[in-house]
Order: structure tokens, then sequence, then C-alpha cells
């Protein structure tokens, strides 16, 4: 279950000491073919890391046989420098990857790269570099847990995902625990397949899923400066599926992976989903969602299991959503606290005890909906985020 499944893929994940505590930190995926296209989404956030900007460059040209992904340093906010030493990366990775036991006929320009951890300081290349070595002399067809295992930070499990169609497949690694937001997440997603498929039709899959998974996460309302979602295909099993059964294959794996990263974000003990439902436009039912899920106060009731509905409706009431106050009906965990904006049944009755809980929110508008899925908001998030840099 993981981006070694599909077939044409190795990977690999080594320790090349950026990590303090001397844990897995760079991470490779090589396409062997015979196809290379490729698709990719990037943070909306205007401040991009160097290996976004690269990375940007690089799919222009439609075509990327390696993604080289590091933990322990975002390579974000560093200048000039920290886009030379992106550069440096992918041309390294190139001739490493050209003179290596399988020799990839390879130039930087096919290389994708992406970096995570703290913003601001320069990558040690004098330890990155000589970690790609490692990385390549390590690829393995069953390489993808080590890699996975590689790409995290604050995560406190590795996240993998599989999909299996008809003599073909999807598999997928993400990292991502903090800085949860729309426009994704401060999360490195590598997905490949072996199914053939150009990459206009991987673009359409992908943007798709993303629209209905990545983008409907939100933990803590912060967007990040790396965000990368990279869709390699290597149309090595010979099969080329519909778009209609691509879109679907890659929107469940996305989906996946974007519930393993909230499950895993930082100091939850509460995996939320916000149902909003009756809304009178998609995009209505995506913001009040998002808006609930974004609300410190709503979050710190659900910490203290607190089924406080009153802030949930207040939360609704920023929107810019079609609504009626005295329409709106609230639920947590199906229980119907409010009704047309009022109190409803006893609160006493919801029961907050587990870590799953719905809220589901009916604005009586019309017949769109959607779901985002978001955490509480607790003493060990404030912990793990007072110090981060210290």
């Amino acid at each position: 279950m993981t981006v070694t499944t599909p077939k044409g893929f190795r990977a690999s994940g080594v320790a090349a000491g950026l990590k303090s505590d001397g844990g897995l930190d760079v991470a490779l995926v090589v396409n062997d073919g015979p196809d290379a296209t490729v698709a990719g989404v990037f943070t909306a956030n205007r401040v991009k890391a160097a290996p976004v900007m690269w990375s940007q460059q690089v799919l222009k040209g439609g075509v990327v046989r390696a993604v080289v992904l590091n933990s322990g340093g975002a390579n974000a906010c560093t200048g000039t420098q920290g886009f030379r030493d992106t550069h440096a990366t992918a041309e390294h990775t190139a001739a490493v990857l050209r003179g290596g036991s399988k020799p990839l006929l390879v130039g930087p320009g096919d290389i994708a790269v992406c970096s995570t951890g703290l913003i601001g300081e320069l990558l040690p290349m004098d330890k990155l570099l000589p970690g790609v070595n490692a990385a390549v002399k390590a690829l393995k067809t069953d390489g993808g847990t080590a890699a996975a295992t590689a790409i995290m930070t604050t995560d406190t499990v590795a996240k993998n995902a599989v999909f299996s169609g008809d003599r073909w497949s999807i598999g997928g690694m993400a990292k991502g625990a903090g800085m949860l937001a729309p426009a994704m997440a401060t999360m490195l997603v590598v997905l490949t397949t072996d199914a053939v498929a150009g990459s206009e039709s991987l673009d359409a899959a992908l943007r798709e899923a993303t629209r209905l998974t990545f983008d409907r996460i939100d933990a803590d309302g912060c967007m990040s400066t790396n965000d990368t979602v990279l869709l390699l295909a290597s149309g090595a099993s010979d099969v080329q599926p519909t778009q209609e059964e691509l879109t679907a294959a890659v929107t469940a794996v996305c989906h996946d992976l974007a519930q393993q990263l909230i499950a895993d974000a930082e100091g939850a003990t509460k995996h939320i989903a916000i149902e909003v439902l009756g809304a009178a436009t998609e995009s209505d039912a995506v913001e009040v969602g998002r808006t609930i899920a974004r609300n410190n106060l709503v979050k710190t009731a659900l910490f203290g299991n607190d089924p406080n509905w009153g802030r949930i409706l207040a939360a609704v009431g920023t929107t810019q959503a079609a609504f009626a106050p005295d329409r709106v009906d609230v639920a947590v965990n199906g229980v119907w606290v409010c009704r047309g904006g009022a109190a409803a049944e006893d609160r006493s009755k919801v029961d907050l005890a587990g870590r799953d809980v719905t809220i589901t929110v009916h604005l009586h508008e019309g017949e769109m909906s959607a779901t985002i899925w978001t955490t509480d908001l607790s003493h060990a998030y404030v912990h793990e985020n007072s110090a981060y840099s210290s």
C-alpha cells in the first residue's frame, strides 16, 4: 500500500542528518516508465518555498522522472540562495540517477523537489546532497514505506494509501499534521499510477480530487508555504482507464490520505466532520463548513466535550452564505440540539466521549451540500506549536 505498489516505480528513504533525532529525512521516488507524465497542485500561499517555485517550473514541461523530498527544513523564505540550493538538488539528483546501477536518462528539468520543516533557514547542503547519493543507492521496488517515513515532520505515523483497479493501480504517500487548511495543507503528497494517462487527463483528475479532499480538511486555518501534491504516471500497466475511472480512483486515494492527515493533526483529540446541508450553492456549503471548522470557540468546546450549539450558529452567522437565521437546524452526533435557530433537543443527550464527532448544519436554502473535516483545539496543540522553532 505505497507509492511503489504501481508498476514502474522505485522509492527509498534514508537518514542524511537533517533531523536532529537521526531519523529518515531524505526520500526519493523514481518513475522508470515507459511514460513519465505528471500533474501537480501547489499551495495558494503567495509566500512560496523555493522547491514549490522550482517544481512549478518543472511541471510546465509535462515530464517528471523523479521526486526528491526532504524533511528537516522547508527551504522557504530563504531568498535567491534557497532557490539555487533547490536547483542544485535537482541537478545533483539527475546526475546521480544517470550514473546509478540502473541508469536513468534525466536532466534537472525532469526532477521535482519538495521540502518540509522549519521556515526561514537554509538547508545544510553538505548533508542533503550525500543523502541524495544514499537515496539513489537505496532505491527499491518496495521502498515506499521508507520514503513515506522520511518525509514525516510532526507526524506520528507514516501515511500511505492505494487503489487497485482492473490491472492498474494508484499508490500514494503523504505527510502533514499541522497548518492544515484549505488550498491544501502543510503537506507533501506523491501519487503514482501505472495507468496510461496524459498530463491533461492527470491534471483534470487531480484537481477534482484535491477540490473534494485536501481542500476540505482544516485543522487550524493556517496555510503552508510548501504544499505540493504530485501525480506521476508510468504507463507500465498498458491500461488506459476512462477519465471517469481515473478521477474516481485518484479521489479515493486522496480522500484516504486526507483523512489520515486530519486524524494525525497536532494535539487532536477529536476527528470532526462538519456536514452542511440544504445550501443554495456548493460554495455556500463549503464556506459555512470552513467557518465552523476555524472557529476557536467551537473547537475548544468540543475539546471540553461541550455540545455548545450556540457557538456553531454564531459562526454560521459570520458567513456570506444565503440563509435565514430562524430556519437553521444544527445537530451534534445525531442529536438536533437546534431547530429553526432555537433550542430543540436536550444537549445532554449528545455523547461526545468518543473521538469521532459529526456536526450537521441544515440551511434550508437549496439542494447543495459539502463536508469539511477538522479537529478540536487542545492543550497539546498549543504546547507543540508554542516552541516549534526553539
